[in-house]
Formats: C-alpha cells, structure tokens, sequence
C-alpha cells in the first residue's frame, strides 16, 4: 500500500491532502509542531476529524520538522514511497514582526526534508510555494517563467529560498522535486489569520471588517478541493530525469506549477458575496496598504493543465457560501 510523509498534517492543506490520499486506499503519515500561530485546538480538531474517518491508516507524529534530530528519530523504522512537504510558517504579514520563525520552519525546515528525501531516496518530493513569490510582479497573469527575485516580504523570500534549494538537489542529487504556488486558498477547515476568516467572524460580531488598501485589491482565491486535486495530480506525476525543460524552466527533474483558480476577483465582490451568505451588511474600516502585501494576484495555470490535467472548477459564488456553512457549523453561530 502506497504511503505518503506528509508534512503540516494538522493545517489547513495538509489536512485536506492527507484526508485525500487516505480516501483512496493509501497510508500517510503526517508531522506537525501544532504550534501556537492560531489556536491549536483547530489543528487538533483537525486531527481528531482524519482520525475518525481513516484510524490506523493515519499515523501522526507531534514535532517540528526543523528540528532535524527528533524528525529522524520519530521515522526511524517508517517507510514511506514519497513526500508532500506543506508544513510551513505561513503569512505575510507576521514576518515582518517574527523573520526568526520563517527561517527557522521555511528555510531550515525545507532542508531538512530534503536531506530526508536524499536519505530515503524517495520517489517524489511535492512542496509548496507561494503566489507571493511573484512580489510587485505588474504582468498579469503570473508565469512561473516569470522572474520572482524581488520579493516584497520576508515570506515571500523563504518560499523562493524554497524553490531554489529544491533545484540544487534536483541538480546534484537527481531527487525528483515539484513545486506549487498555492493562490490565496479558503474554503472549510480553513486558517483564522485569512481574510475569509477574519471578515466571517466579524461580520457575524457586528464588528467593522479590516479593508487593506481601501479595497483596491484583487486576488485568485482558489477553493481547497481544487487545490487538492492539483496536489494529488502533481504527487503521482513525479518529473522525469530527462534533460528536457519542465514548467518552470529547469532541466533537473524539478518543476514548478501555478495552483490557482486563474481569476483575479475585486475584493468588493468577495465581500458582496460574504455579505450575501452570512445574510448581514459588514461595517468597513479602509485603511492603508499593508507591508509586504500586494495588491493584484492573477495564476497563469496553462502548465498545470497540461502537464497536471489540473482544472478548477469552483467559483467565489459557490465556494464563499460552503465556507460560511461550515463555519457557523463549527462554530455553532
């Protein structure tokens, strides 16, 4: 039987990635620190909600991958076919108050696991990347051709880092690697420090909603299950060590995909669409750009389909109000 490493189990893509392969047949077994960014009692409800539909076909190990000695031990005698690597400190904002916590999960943590890979000399390694690595990028639709070398946040930088070292070991090693820039994902289960999230709760409170940039600004928001559907494609399409260009231009066996759901939605229209499902106006605060942010987000995916079969299929309209459902589900409001 098929068994996956998958790390970040407990978060919010982890999560719904390990609940996919689990739902074919397969074994995973996951890793998360369960640190304490947002509540950790979503993380471990999260958990508790893999366990109860898979038992024993899940194995889960509380630490921190950066921590390279206790991720060896917790594996030693744990064999496993191929790696997604979702475990990361996330958010744009936060590294500008805590850069020690991104390079320590994003940076150290990445080696880590490729050293882990080497040693194990798995089948494929999968990790995420980030839209932000585009920065101030003004063409739009993003290209993974495009060049991402003038990141506009510490985040942004570790995840470009990311992709980097991955080509280095691509190179070296031949480790078959893919990497995959997620844009803007929500949808149920989801992290609280997300726009979605935030603007939910309050809007539900009665309390004004943070609009950045006064509202001018786009993004791709791409639902989960369609983020998944690229993430299991990508894991059971390992690049080949041919010498010919991948998605992103290398010649190692390393590519790189936009996930996204290749539109770029206003964000009044997201809010007209929270509004709409929660059934209450939102109080606006405008305020100014934040550090780090950008104010446009666009996925070129023309290589994820071809390569991937990857093909969204869930729009704001129907995605924003299984959001809401679920979370006034889970939060009984």
């Amino acid at each position: 039987m098929p068994t996956t490493l998958v790390t970040g189990a407990a978060g919010f893509i982890g999560m719904a990635t390990a609940q996919a392969l689990l739902a074919r047949g397969d074994r995973v077994i996951g890793v998360d620190s369960l640190n304490d960014y947002y509540d950790p009692a979503l993380k471990r409800a999260r958990l508790a909600h893999i366990t109860q539909a898979h038992g024993d076909r899940f194995a889960f190990h509380h630490l921190d991958f950066a921590d390279a000695a206790a991720l060896r031990a917790a594996l030693a005698g744990r064999d496993f076919d191929r790696i997604v690597h979702l475990g990361a400190q996330a958010g744009v904002r936060y590294s500008v108050e805590r850069p020690d916590v991104y390079a320590q999960a994003n940076l150290v943590g990445h080696l880590n696991l490729l050293e882990l890979a080497r040693d194990r000399r798995v089948a494929h390694l999968v990790y995420a990347s980030s839209s932000s690595v585009y920065g101030g990028n003004m063409d739009v639709p993003f290209r993974v051709e495009d060049r991402v070398d003038r990141p506009l946040s510490l985040y942004a930088a570790t995840k470009r880092a990311n992709e980097l070292m991955s080509e280095s070991y691509a190179h070296l090693f031949r480790l078959p690697q893919t990497g995959l820039r997620f844009f803007t994902v929500y949808g149920p289960w989801g992290r609280p420090d997300m726009m979605l999230w935030i603007f939910t709760a309050k809007i539900l409170r009665g309390q004004p909603i943070p609009v950045f940039n006064h509202g001018r600004m786009e993004r791709d928001f791409t639902f989960v299950d369609d983020i998944v559907a690229g993430v299991i494609a990508a894991h059971d399409h390992a690049p080949a060590d041919d010498a010919t260009p991948k998605s992103g231009g290398s010649v190692s066996p390393h590519a790189l995909y936009n996930l996204g759901n290749h539109r770029a939605e206003p964000l009044g229209r997201v809010i007209t669409l929270l509004e709409a499902a929660i059934g209450r106006p939102a109080i606006r605060q405008d305020l100014p750009m934040q550090p780090g942010d950008v104010t446009r987000t666009f996925a070129d995916i023309e290589s994820a389909t071809r390569d991937l079969n990857y093909r969204p299929a869930t729009t704001i309209d129907e995605g924003i109000p299984r959001f809401v459902r679920w979370y006034r589900k889970y939060h009984g409001a």
